[in-house]
């Protein structure tokens, strides 16, 4: 029995409505363009290529490899990286040399979620990938440059799927309702409860069907031909964000969570700030980022953020979900809200580097440590002037090493506090030039 085979009557909706052609697959028009290596291997016109299908959920791969194996005649064999190991493996690649050696039958080997492999594991498709035994796509939601190994990355095409468009989401709809492998036109459907589960899907195909199902069984249960907007309602409690947290979703959320407060977009900074609790993100992290933040983006412009996030992480830490997320919102907003400034991490990275390259120097002898045994002998600490014996608490005298003399590492912005509280900048001048 195969994905595609019509007797499933009692599989799930989302199995019964795969697309049994080319023509019946929706959204991925970029994809399967005339010409394009998934195109050609769809048409029997493409040599036995091997393929890493990069999409988020629902978008399509598996439908897509077994399509391959439909076209080009090959066999089809399927692995999940979650569930099998490399003994798994090399029995699906022995089996597929068998078939290329005795009858010259090709396979194609579907592995989904690749990126859950090992390294090893990885290694060991690379044999039947170079001899041909196997036609290989592998199916990740994660970015293959990272979570996909070199010398497979190299021997393989990167296709990226994108999440369907409201429109495609549409026609699988109506296409589920209509067809004999979905409910046969026995029930229509009210406009808004239309849109409410093309908003619900999140771009994902599966999730769209699985809704509909549900809500069709809430509509029989009413004894309505017609699903209304309570029964999508009824199917579908809670939205089950697309959110990886140790995948692209984990880093691309929070990356545009510190963009928007770097950029002073309290609004937009919530709004990922909620995507990621909704997922179950772990509330610590949030505020140990945004503890960063608030010296990385905002610094000395204002001093109070780094605060309220260290405030912020301590409540957190004591206090937990769900009133945690009102004590992120405090930071996040203060954060976004607050006057911006790099000069910090600018200062402490470019120091940095020229301690890397070796512009060190010796300490000043007046600086050194004079407070063991002999040191005087060797001149340490003499002609060190102590601030606090002068009325102003400010001694002048040469503090980095005589290599380093007058660098600026520290340069104040206008921004904020900087540039008013105390005035910083001028401050720091006066302080250089020795005038103070």
């Amino acid at each position: 029995m195969t994905l595609f085979d019509e007797g499933q009557v009692l599989a799930p909706l989302a199995v019964r409505m795969r697309p049994i052609s080319i023509d019946d697959v929706v959204g991925q028009e970029a994809a399967l363009s005339p010409g394009t290596p998934l195109r050609n291997l769809l048409t029997g016109s493409g040599s036995a290529i091997s393929i890493i299908l990069w999409g988020p959920p629902g978008t399509g791969k598996t439908t897509l490899a077994t399509l391959v194996s439909l076209v080009s005649g090959r066999a089809f064999a399927q692995l999940s990286a979650v569930t099998s190991g490399v003994k798994e493996l090399r029995e699906v690649i022995e089996a597929a040399r068998g078939r290329s050696s005795i009858n010259g039958q090709g396979t194609v080997l579907f592995v989904d979620e690749v990126h859950r492999f090992s390294k090893s594991q990885q290694d060991a498709l690379l044999p039947a990938v170079e001899n041909g035994w196997v036609t290989l796509i592998a199916a990740t939601t994660e970015n293959p440059s990272f979570s996909v190994i070199s010398p497979l990355l190299s021997r393989s095409l990167v296709v990226t799927l994108q999440p369907l468009t409201d429109q495609a989401i549409a026609t699988l709809l109506h296409r589920a309702l209509q067809d004999e492998r979905g409910f046969n036109a026995e029930y229509e459907i009210a406009e808004d409860a239309l849109a409410d589960l093309i908003h619900l899907s999140l771009g994902d195909a599966r999730r769209s069907l699985t809704a509909l199902e549900a809500a069709v069984i809430a509509a029989q249960a009413d004894e309505s031909k017609k699903i209304l907007l309570c029964h999508v309602e009824q199917a579908v409690q809670h939205v089950a964000l697309r959110y990886d947290k140790d995948g692209d979703q984990h880093y691309d959320v929070i990356s545009a969570f510190i963009k928007s407060v770097r950029g002073s977009d309290p609004d937009a900074a919530l709004h990922y700030l909620a995507r990621m609790l909704e997922a179950g993100e772990d509330p610590r992290f949030v505020a140990r980022r945004l503890m960063i933040l608030a010296s990385e983006d905002i610094g000395m412009a204002d001093s109070q953020v780094l605060q309220t996030a260290v405030a912020a992480a301590t409540s957190v830490a004591i206090v937990g979900m769900p009133e945690a997320q009102i004590i992120l919102a405090h930071a996040t907003v203060h954060a976004a809200l607050a006057p911006k400034s790099n000069a910090i991490v600018s200062a402490i990275m470019e120091a940095r580097r020229d301690v890397q390259r070796g512009r060190v120097g010796t300490v000043p002898i007046w600086l050194r440590d004079a407070h063991y045994p002999g040191a005087e002998t060797h001149g340490h600490g003499q002609g060190y002037i102590y601030p606090h014996d002068l009325p102003d608490a400010v001694a002048a005298q040469s503090y980095l090493p005589e290599q380093l003399a007058g660098v600026k590492y520290y340069r104040p912005t206008q921004h904020g506090a900087e540039a008013a509280w105390g005035r910083v900048a001028e401050r720091l001048e006066q302080l250089r030039n020795g005038d103070h």
